[in-house]
């Protein structure tokens, strides 16, 4: 009975020390690299992209240089 008090505080406190160890990487950038960050619609097809990928023109953010060659999508 000793023994698998022991054991099950041994498996608490390895389950502890690891969350811990995420936790502590996480909080240390506010985006990890990769993220995508703030998504735009493409004013053409309509297509979600991350900002940082959007072609912008004088009429809004497209996916693509041909589909800011194009422009707005029309009705």
């Amino acid at each position: 009975m000793g023994r698998l008090i022991l054991l099950g505080l041994a498996v608490l406190i390895l389950v502890w020390l690891v969350r811990r160890a995420l936790h502590s990487r996480k909080g240390g950038a506010a985006q990890p690299p990769g993220t995508p960050g703030e998504l735009v619609s493409c004013a053409h097809c309509g297509v979600h992209l991350p900002r940082a990928e959007a072609r912008a023109a004088d009429t809004g953010l497209y996916c693509s240089e041909e589909h800011a060659r194009l422009g707005p999508r029309r009705p």
